[in-house]
């Protein structure tokens, strides 16, 4: 049985989570778009407020990176609902003939 590698993010990738969460959209949504649990980000938002959020390292995530992220969880849910959409059309095909 092998380990798994944890994740790790810098402070300012946990302070734009936190400000996604504050702006309004829910965690689940924030999840969603930066490709990070939930769990995460709920954590991540209450020890914010306590003051105690702290960063991972010093290496900077950049905007490119960010947005690369957001960009792979949008393909990821973009794919999800193709196939949805796919098996229903299959579905209805074979039930009208």
């Amino acid at each position: 049985m092998g380990m798994t590698k944890r994740a790790r993010y810098t402070l300012e990738f946990k302070l734009e989570a936190v400000r996604l969460v504050r702006a309004g959209q829910s965690v689940a949504a924030v999840a969603a778009t930066l490709d990070v649990p939930m769990q995460s980000i709920s954590n991540w938002v209450k020890a914010e407020q306590q003051g105690k959020l702290s960063g991972a390292g010093t290496k900077p995530v950049s905007a490119e990176q960010m947005e690369l992220s957001r960009l792979r969880a949008e393909v990821a849910r973009l794919k999800m609902e193709r196939d949805i959409l796919k098996n229903a059309c299959a579905y209805f095909a074979k039930d009208s003939t």
